[in-house]
């Protein structure tokens, strides 16, 4: 079963916003040293041809030639002129990028990128994106969320289940769908007062999904087509559950877009400004009864149900590292189709491999691991197009330099970065490969690193770089300044060190 998102442990103290989040989009463009930069959110990551052609178009035009792939599988242009925010809009409306101007921030929408491509025997949650993206833009309460809300719509392969969304959905079967808000506070206390209702639901009931003994009960939790929740002996489970709201997959979108609201109602209720659910406090926390009782008021059938969290999988409270995104690679799916899996070095692409990619099959997914898929190849033609691909610069096969590789945005495009660090990495990239992965940032706010800790720390100082890395390779502190250096000791770090999570990026 996949990952049950984790709660982040209680605050000791509530998160007060004295503003709204400046939080990048397509029309409020962000000034940086390199000029402005324009954030497209693209819903699923799905993107068809014209669109991403338009796209390319405007960052040959208007911007720097490139386009930058998010941590939240969205674009990003850079370069741009002060002046060229009307002209960018005009572009993004004629490719249907900014279907309500309101709400273009607030698109925030990651979903499996192979979802409907490899396993047949998960549901396609792609439908559930495009339902969730109308309900978003036609709400007008919903243009009040902030830019960093997230909604995670996993396919129950468990991959964007581990983002740390503020809402997630996960596909229990072809007909049932988990939610799971995030809370402030643990999971316990929510477990408890489950356990005293008896683990039955909170109001109204789903057909088919009932729930049946109590948490662990046989080994998982019964009920609903297909058999139990997790299932498995009960030596398989850590004895923690998750409260999450059982709902029919064909109401997953208005699910999470009541959970949406249910989070603008608290925030409301606090007066702190939250941006995030986890922000809020722990008398306002989002929690599974709150939100199953809001989903029967609006005639929506709801269930508050435990899910098991197996012993492999993060408990409640401890932070996940990234889940296991797409390999690079040809992906085989069902009847002699494919799809092709790649990843931009440094999550950033010319506008000609943006083109090469988009040309393909007319279709597109960015991932939030800074890569690409392209669906509806023939199988017996994925390998040449694959070849195509890994000639023209993009990571195709999972042993690459490049495969666990990032870094922030550095130098000339921020001020803050004591180094360029993109141009340091590529010089040091071939030479320092192993298991672990690595992110170079320009300051001490390591921004875009990786979730989780196992993963090698290059930190720019004005002395060098610091490394340091989890496990048993000793920090060096500062002083790294040489590509041989560099490539000596990353290399050193990357291999000696092991860790089973290990963050894929």
């Amino acid at each position: 079963m996949p990952t049950p998102p984790s709660a982040p442990a209680a605050r000791d103290e509530p998160v007060i916003r004295e503003r709204g989040d400046a939080c990048p989009g397509a029309l409020r463009l962000h000034a940086a040293d390199d000029g402005y930069l324009a954030r497209v959110r693209i819903p699923g990551g799905m993107l068809g041809e014209d669109a991403a052609l338009l796209l390319a178009d405007a960052a040959d035009r208007l911007g720097d030639g490139h386009i930058d792939l998010t941590s939240r599988g969205n674009a990003q242009l850079r370069g741009l002129g002060a002046s060229c925010g009307g002209e960018l809009a005009g572009v993004l409306e004629r490719a249907g990028l900014l279907p309500a101007p309101t709400h273009e921030r607030v698109r925030n929408i990651v979903a499996s990128p192979l979802t409907g491509l490899d396993l047949p025997a998960l549901p396609d949650v792609a439908p559930w994106v495009a339902e969730l993206d109308r309900l978003l833009c036609a709400d007008p309460t919903a243009a009040a969320l902030s830019g960093r809300f997230l909604f995670a719509l996993d396919d129950g392969r468990g991959d964007v289940a581990s983002l740390d969304a503020d809402v997630t959905v996960i596909a229990r079967d072809a007909e049932h769908a988990h939610v799971f808000v995030a809370a402030t506070p643990t999971a316990g206390a929510q477990i408890a007062d489950l356990a005293a209702e008896g683990v039955v639901a909170a109001a109204g009931s789903v057909s088919g999904g009932s729930v049946s003994g109590g948490p662990l009960s046989g080994g998982g939790v019964a009920g609903g087509p297909g058999g139990s929740i997790g299932s498995g002996t009960a030596s398989c489970f850590t004895g923690v559950v998750t409260p999450a709201v059982l709902v029919a997959a064909a109401d997953a979108p208005r699910a999470a877009m009541a959970a949406a609201r249910y989070f603008l109602d608290a925030a409301r209720a606090a007066g702190t400004r939250a941006w995030r659910a986890v922000e809020l406090p722990a008398e306002h926390a989002l929690g599974a009864p709150g939100l199953a009782a809001r989903l029967v008021a609006a005639g929506v059938p709801a269930t508050v149900v435990p899910v098991p969290v197996p012993v492999s999988l993060p408990v409640a409270g401890v932070a996940p590292a990234d889940g296991p995104g797409p390999e690079p690679g040809v992906v085989v799916g069902p009847a002699g189709a494919a799809a092709l899996s790649v990843l931009a070095p440094l999550g950033r692409l010319t506008t000609a491999q943006w083109r090469l990619l988009a040309r393909l099959t007319g279709r597109m997914r960015l991932t939030p691991w800074r890569g690409i898929v392209v669906p509806g190849l023939a199988a017996d033609r994925a390998p040449e197009a694959l070849a195509a691909l890994a000639d023209a610069g993009l990571v195709t096969a999972p042993d690459h330099p490049w495969r666990s590789v990032t870094a922030c945005t550095g130098r000339p495009g921020c001020a803050k970065s004591l180094a360029d660090v993109r141009a340091d990495a590529r010089a040091v990239a071939a030479r320092a490969t192993g298991p672990l992965p690595v992110h170079w940032s320009g300051c001490e706010r390591r921004c875009g690193h990786p979730r989780g800790t196992a993963w090698v720390d290059l930190v720019a100082t004005p002395d060098g770089y610091a490394l340091s890395a989890p496990g048993g390779s000793p920090p060096h502190h500062g002083g790294l300044k040489t590509s041989d250096q560099l490539a000596a000791a990353l290399a050193s770090a990357r291999r000696t060190t092991s860790h089973d999570d290990a963050a894929k990026k």
